[in-house]
C-alpha cells in the first residue's frame, strides 16, 4: 500500500511539473531525421552484438583449452 502510495505521489509530482513549467514548442520533425536515428540504433545493436560474440568465443575458446589440459594431465597420469 505504501509503496503504491509512493508510486502515485511520484507520477503526479512529475505530471505537474511538466505540465506547468513545459515550454510550447513548434518543431517539425524530417521523415530522414527519424532514419539516420533507426541507423544509429541498429548500428549500436550490430556493434553490441558482434562483442558479445567476440567474447563468446574467448570464453570458450578458454573453457576448451582448460578442458584438453585436464585431458592430458588425466592421460599422463594414466600411462605412469
Amino acid at each position: 500500500m505504501k509503496k503504491s502510495l509512493k508510486i502515485v505521489k511520484f507520477i503526479y509530482f512529475f505530471g505537474c511539473f511538466f505540465v506547468l513549467l513545459g515550454n510550447t514548442s513548434f518543431a517539425y520533425i524530417d521523415p530522414s531525421a527519424v532514419t539516420y536515428v533507426i541507423q544509429a540504433v541498429a548500428g549500436v545493436a550490430i556493434a553490441v552484438g558482434a562483442a558479445c560474440t567476440v567474447y563468446r568465443h574467448k570464453i570458450l575458446k578458454f573453457f576448451r583449452s582448460q578442458q584438453k589440459k585436464r585431458a592430458r594431465k588425466k592421460q599422463h597420469e594414466k600411462e605412469k
